[in-house]
């Protein structure tokens, strides 16, 4: 059960006009089972994403990229679970772009105006009959008030949906949001880390919508790590219907500020949702990182703690061993890094002060704020105005379980 995270209510996950989603049971890998998602496009709409950094890019992110990279508009989206169509060569090429062109035909379009994403097990063919025989079911599901659904139709060791919404008034115009995500393993930055949808019904130019998906995975996605490995298959959409009174052109405006701030507020709750759902985490751990020189060395050890294996089984056993903490410090790469000024807090609790144990810290102190399921790490660097914040969680014998078992 994910961390402190609700079920989203079907009911609260607003429609944003301009997008309709269908999905389908396709038994791409289970039967019986949401697998097959389709999102089609008003005319006026503009898409913009992120895509993972591995170079074992998956094939439907290639093919995503070179499409939207074209001049045509793009008409939908199609999204498949249960298989990644990654390290699978030339096949795999060949089988995103049949997704493609067996969509097109079916909207009407050309093949360059659907963009495809995968998700699931790596190193295996797509089971393409399967796929394509699914889409006319999903078609046949299209509306505007299906986000509930399109979240589960994304999920793979997912224990829950993920999805959200938002209303905001800027300049005097309403605009609706909403979006989803889905990941649970695999999730360490480079660009989104999972998959993630997000639509706005405002009026907002390409050059300018690629700016702000930038820099809304920046400040949300590009700020989670469950166990450090990236995924080959990584893709944050986020689209803009026209459908709506609001228009965004540019960058500098009032206007692109406050819808800034909504959509960055937005993915920073779709990413801590995964976080919290992450494969058999008890604990949703923020790791706050200041006083660096820039946000570049205050991530490296935000991370550096984040990902260590010693560090995350000592909060699933609520266990005060925070000189490995002080450890995960020291090996970040920050290599003239004075560890005589450092200071480590636990929520409340100063653990270290200028780089040794706080003469007032108690173990018992420290143990309280470990047996609690949310806890926030607070280093202080000494070196300067910068900081950085990323969330992260606990490694449990669940992970483990979850792993070794997710092909069977």
């Amino acid at each position: 059960m994910a961390v402190n995270s609700p079920l989203p209510i079907r009911s609260q996950l607003l429609p944003v006009p301009g997008l309709q989603l269908g999905y389908a049971q396709a038994g791409i890998k289970k039967p019986g089972r949401k697998d097959l998602l389709v999102l089609k496009l008003a005319p006026s709409a503009t898409v913009a994403g992120v895509f993972t950094t591995n170079r074992f890019c998956a094939a439907p992110v290639q093919v995503s990229k070179d499409h939207l990279a074209g001049t045509q508009p793009i008409v939908a989206l199609v999204v498949n679970t249960g298989n990644a169509n990654a390290g699978t060569g030339e096949a795999g090429l060949a089988n995103a772009h049949a997704t493609c062109a067996a969509l097109a035909k079916l909207l009407g379009c050309a093949a360059n105006q659907i963009l495809p994403f995968s998700t699931g097990v790596i190193l295996e063919p797509l089971p393409l009959e399967k796929l394509v025989a699914g889409l006319p079911a999903a078609i046949a599901n299209l509306n505007e008030d299906s986000w509930f659904d399109a979240a589960e139709a994304i999920m793979t060791t997912d224990t829950q949906p993920k999805a959200a919404s938002r209303v905001v008034t800027i300049a005097g115009k309403r605009v609706t949001m909403t979006g989803m995500s889905k990941g649970a393993g695999m999730i360490k930055p480079n660009m989104a880390t999972m998959l993630g949808f997000m639509a706005c019904d405002a009026k907002i130019s390409q050059p300018v919508l690629q700016t702000l998906v930038k820099q809304a995975a920046d400040a949300s996605f590009n700020c989670i790590t469950i166990d450090g490995d990236t995924s080959t298959n990584d893709s944050f959409m986020l689209m803009a219907t026209g459908a709506g009174e609001l228009e965004v052109n540019d960058t500098a405006s009032s206007e692109y500020q406050a819808l800034a701030e909504a959509v960055i507020g937005l993915s920073q709750e779709l990413a801590q949702m995964i976080v919290r759902d992450g494969e058999g985490a008890t604990k949703f751990i923020t790791v706050r990182v200041e006083q660096g020189r820039d946000v570049e060395e205050c991530r490296k050890i935000a991370y550096a703690i984040g990902h260590s294996p010693l560090v995350k089984t000592a909060f699933f056993a609520s266990d005060p061993n925070l000189g490995r903490i002080l450890a995960a410090i020291g090996y970040a790469g920050v290599n003239d890094l004075d560890v005589n000024q450092i200071n480590l807090y636990l929520d409340d609790v100063w653990v270290a002060k200028q780089g040794g144990r706080h003469p007032d810290y108690q173990e018992q102190d420290g143990q309280r704020v470990m047996k609690q399921s949310e806890i926030t790490v607070r280093v202080t660097l000494a070196r300067g105005e910068a900081a950085a914040t990323i969330w992260t969680c606990d490694l449990s014998h669940d992970y483990v379980s979850i792993n070794a078992d997710y092909r069977s």
